[in-house]
């Protein structure tokens, strides 16, 4: 019998996409093109007797097109905290292959770049949120100001790594972005954030 697991804290993307990006309503992205950088942090979470909480998780995905009709690069980066047996843990949940809603996104995968180790800083702090991984990328976002200064969001979209959370629309402060031979360097772009729930 496989291994139970569940994990939830908060996530946040950005991509080059306008805001807000198409992709969530599978529409074809921008620029003819998407490249996203997805982050997570673990508030609780276990996969079995291993604990995963306080742990962080990057993913980046360039799809060279529409984002469900052509394939994906991807790379995955897991805390450098994390002993061996919790980034085993993150990488078969973080990937999909431990099964859950990310393993939805594996037939999308047309090649991985990479699975490694990092030192990752999220920080959430009120509307903003912000991502480092060192020596790769440095990124904010922030929510963007709707009728009476209240947040903009959306739900039920079709296309999400977080079903079932209401996404609070951002743009991005900058996105820098740089590691097997993918680059970003961008600002003004997409960016959503919302909590997460995943479970086997």
């Amino acid at each position: 019998m496989a291994e139970s697991w569940k994990v939830s804290g908060t996530y946040f993307e950005m991509c080059n996409c306008a805001v807000a990006c198409p992709c969530f309503f599978t529409s074809a992205p921008t620029e003819g093109h998407c490249t996203v950088v997805v982050a997570w942090h673990v508030d609780t979470g276990n996969f079995g007797k291993v604990s995963l909480n306080g742990l962080n998780v990057a993913l980046m995905a360039h799809s060279p097109g529409h984002m469900l009709q052509t394939k994906w690069k991807v790379a995955l980066y897991l805390d450098e905290r994390a002993n061996t047996e919790q980034q085993a843990a993150l990488g078969g949940i973080f990937s999909g292959q431990a099964g859950g809603h990310l393993a939805a996104l594996g037939p999308l995968i047309g090649e991985v770049l990479g699975v490694k180790p990092a030192a990752i800083q999220y920080v959430a702090e009120d509307k903003k949120r912000s991502l480092r991984i060192a020596k790769i990328a440095e990124a904010e976002i922030e929510a963007i100001e709707g009728q009476g200064g209240a947040l903009v969001t959306i739900e039920n979209h079709p296309f999400t790594p977080v079903p079932g959370q209401r996404a609070v629309v951002s743009a991005s402060k900058r996105v820098s972005f740089s590691d097997y031979g993918i680059s970003l360097d961008i600002s003004g772009k997409n960016g959503a954030y919302s909590a997460f729930a995943y479970q086997s």
